[in-house]
């Protein structure tokens, strides 16, 4: 595992966060090294789990997907193992595209996609509230995106 990335390792990251399909050749060509030492530091990057995976990125409206819901949930208790279960289940719906502990009020804050707002009701109402130890849930619609990446900012990474 690289203990520190160097500015070649940065320009690889870059580069595929960019285009997770570019060639190792023209991923070498743009970091400015030949294409076997390229292809070692991609492997490198991969083993020391600075790249988790690539996939493709879908338009989630060509899909039908029109709905994207920002749900707070309280929990009841916040107990280990009533927090594990909670989890578990929040895991296994894939509507929940995104899920985090907050500070403040609330235990998670979730993101979920539906296709219209008749699906997200039907969800919410026979799914979410009904999550183990869910208390209540607060409910939030995005009106339009104004940034949706998944890439990171790189540039606190320099010397």
């Amino acid at each position: 595992m690289p203990a520190r990335l160097d500015s070649i390792d940065r320009k690889i990251l870059k580069e595929l966060q960019a285009d997770g399909r570019i060639t190792n050749v023209e991923l070498a060509s743009r970091v400015g090294i030949s294409a076997p030492p390229c292809l070692r530091r991609v492997r490198a990057l991969e083993e020391a789990g600075y790249i988790k995976g690539y996939h493709a990125e879908i338009d989630r409206h060509k899909i039908g997907l029109g709905v994207l819901a920002f749900v707070r949930l309280d929990a009841d208790r916040n107990t280990g193992e009533r927090t594990r279960e909670m989890e578990e289940a929040i895991r296994r719906i894939p509507e929940i595209v995104s899920c985090h502990y907050i500070s403040g009020t609330g235990t998670f804050e979730l993101q979920v996609v539906a296709r219209d707002l008749d699906a997200f009701s039907q969800l919410a109402r026979e799914v979410l509230i009904n999550l183990p130890n869910v208390k209540d849930l607060h409910t939030s619609f995005s009106l339009g995106e104004v940034k949706a990446s998944s890439s990171l900012p790189l540039g606190h990474l320099k010397p």
